[in-house]
């Protein structure tokens, strides 16, 4: 969660549900706050934000916006959308909020790794709406970097109604995940996305990742993502890869669960 004005606050989260904590938030919100950022489903975690939590953010930012008398905008970054299990939902923040964009990237849900190409959405009622429409105009003609070649536009239009098997993600997510907790990790069961986001059995997770690198297990330090204490693991990647890993798994919990 963010206040852009040449600086950033981010807005602790419950560690045992990764969902940020919004009197918190409240608490961190000053006249120059200019936009609050939400990512779900969640990079690292996993976990998609409940519609109670959107709505809740949307009533503290309605409120601020009076009491402050300034708008500000909530921006979902949603790349993993359709990567969502267990007949989990993912709530639309448009509906909740008047004043929220939707960023969106095609390269998680076709599975496109390092294609950056999609979209932000937001409705005409929005403040500003004209100043913002040109704004988000003019940044894609002048920031090159932030335009997807013609050729990758050209493939997104032909393959913009398809969609990848989540069920090969599932089966990925539901093996490694049962395997972990079985050998003594804890984690958050992640509703979407492909990471696990599990506590690491010390403290020092950066002293754990090289440790893990020693059976061949590659993961990132929680402290990479402002959340000591954890590590990132991905699992979009083979099943046959994830099931040879297994045993590694377990000969490096043994070094820690006795």
């Amino acid at each position: 969660m963010a206040n852009f004005d040449g600086f950033l606050i981010i807005a602790p989260t419950d560690s045992e549900t990764f969902e940020p904590d919004l009197e918190a938030l409240k608490g961190k919100i000053t006249p120059k706050t200019k936009a609050v950022i939400i990512n779900t489903p969640n990079n690292p975690t996993g976990v998609i934000y409940s519609e109670k939590l959107i709505n809740d953010l949307a009533e503290i930012l309605n409120k601020k916006q009076e009491e402050l008398n300034t708008s500000i905008y909530l921006i979902s970054d949603e790349p993993y959308r359709e990567l969502a299990y267990d007949n989990a939902q993912v709530p639309c923040v448009l509906k909740y909020y008047k004043n929220s964009l939707i960023g969106y990237s095609y390269s998680k849900s076709l599975s496109l790794p390092g294609e950056r190409i999609g979209y932000i959405a937001f409705m005409d009622e929005i403040d500003d709406c004209s100043n913002l429409a040109q704004g988000l105009n003019i940044a894609t003609r002048i920031l090159g970097y932030v335009n997807a070649p013609s050729l990758f536009q050209r493939v997104i239009g032909k393959c913009v109604d398809s969609g990848v098997d989540i069920n090969i993600y599932k089966r990925n997510r539901d093996l490694l995940y049962n395997h972990l907790i079985k050998i003594g990790f804890t984690c958050v069961k992640p509703q979407g996305a492909f990471y696990l986001f599990p506590k690491s059995p010390i403290a020092d997770d950066t002293a754990f990742a090289n440790e893990a690198k020693k059976f061949n297990i590659l993961l990132v330090p929680g402290s990479a993502f402002d959340c000591p204490g954890h590590f990132r693991l991905a699992y979009c990647t083979s099943y046959e890869k994830i099931e040879k890993s297994l045993d590694s798994w377990t000969k490096l919990a043994k070094v820690y669960f006795k």
